[in-house]
């Protein structure tokens, strides 16, 4: 069944995350705010990658001297998505 879910980030310029998920899996992924392009390039990158595999690849991700980032974000919003 597909799912919808927002997520507000903390320590980013995003200000929303939104994904639609189906059967563990991303269908799609829209950030609001932050920068554009390089979440317009994250955003095809996630298409149809699984959950798991995602927070595994970006949690931890930095940026600049912030102890988190948005991929890190997002990798958080699919915790949080987990955890329901």
């Amino acid at each position: 069944m597909k799912e919808a879910f927002n997520y507000i980030p903390k320590g980013v310029c995003s200000r929303v995350l939104q994904f639609e998920v189906e059967d563990g899996k991303i269908l799609n992924f829209e950030a609001v705010g932050g920068c554009s392009g390089n979440l317009r390039g994250i955003s095809r990158l996630l298409k149809g990658r699984d959950i798991d595999e995602v927070i595994e690849t970006l949690e931890g991700t930095t940026c600049g001297m912030k102890p988190t980032s948005c991929p890190d974000q997002i990798a958080q919003a699919l915790k949080a998505y987990k955890q329901r």
